[in-house]
């Protein structure tokens, strides 16, 4: 009776500790392809009832993550040193943050991972943890791909890029990536998700003078985004156009720049324009009556050859 009472008093402990500090990670999806942004949001809550002030002590970072493979096969971070700015929480106040995955681990590897974050409290001298959250890398279908030079004067002029064009099938929807990577010097530049796009048709895809990348995706019926992208990955332009009277396609100019001819530009976030409601003067238009009697002079003859 004596080691029951014990352990669950123990377990009680345990149970009123793990509630002081509150440990949640969300992430939009579950599946992405290799060198992409891999968001991971953390929030914690204070509830321990009283102020809660966290900061790095010694060994001890108060704010940590967590990496392994599916089979338990731990995951080293890129660089093990790092600093946490101190922070204070009020009882029951919570805050939140996104944490890119992708420049702190290596998660290049195709397959499956198990993330979680870890926050270490001072004042109760141990660690809270998150749940376990299980995601998987993997790659895109190579759609379209080109090696080019980047022109001198340009940042890394004299070097080689290879561009490529992914799709990559998600539950609810394809979606269309673009990478750029040096593949002598082992530098991935960048791993856009660009959007979604109909696949019954493949992007339309032209390169300028300075091969900077000029891509139209048509992402839904009558609907297409243009984008121009630099070869150190940069995004230079984002355009949103519709098929109004005219199907939009990129052309070349005389100069050897590239130009979106047709279709319509539009504003996806923009608030459509709000219908106004009827009032008591936006009257009906009347509904025809019954037909007036014909008068004597309107009467038509019986028998037309009487006359």
């Amino acid at each position: 009776m004596r080691l029951y009472l014990v352990l669950a008093a123990l377990l009680l402990a345990a149970l009123t500790a793990s509630a002081q500090v509150q440990v949640d990670i969300s992430m939009k999806r579950t599946l992405y392809i290799a060198y992409e942004p891999i968001l991971v949001t953390v929030t914690i809550t204070n509830l321990s009832g009283n102020e809660l002030a966290l900061a790095d002590s010694g060994n001890n970072k108060w704010f940590g993550l967590q990496l392994e493979t599916l089979d338990g096969r731990p995951i080293a971070p890129v660089n093990g040193e790092y600093a946490n700015q101190p922070i204070e929480l009020g009882p029951q106040q919570k805050i939140s943050r996104t944490v890119n995955l992708t420049p702190i681990f290596p998660v290049s590897e195709f397959g499956g991972y198990r993330l979680k974050a870890n926050v270490f409290s001072q004042q109760n001298n141990r660690f809270f943890a998150s749940p376990s959250l299980n995601f998987e890398v993997t790659d895109g279908h190579v759609i379209w791909q080109k090696s080019v030079g980047v022109p001198d004067g340009s940042p890394g002029g004299g070097t080689t890029r290879l561009i490529s064009l992914l799709s990559h099938r998600l539950p609810q929807s394809t979606q269309l990536y673009i990478r750029i990577e040096d593949k002598q010097a082992g530098i991935v530049y960048c791993t856009h998700q660009l959007g979604k796009f109909l696949t019954f048709g493949n992007p339309n895809i032209l390169l300028d003078t300075q091969n900077r990348i000029h891509i139209l995706q048509n992402v839904a019926p009558k609907s297409f985004v243009y984008s121009k992208i630099g070869l150190n990955g940069e995004v230079m332009e984002r355009k949103s156009y519709n098929e109004f009277s005219t199907r939009p396609e990129l052309r070349r100019g005389s100069d050897g720049s590239v130009l979106v001819i047709g279709g319509q530009v539009y504003d996806p976030t923009a608030t459509p324009p709000e219908q106004s409601l009827p009032t008591l003067s936006d009257r009906p238009v009347p509904l025809p009556g019954p037909k007036a009697k014909p008068t004597p002079e309107d009467k038509r003859p019986e028998n037309l050859l009487s006359r």
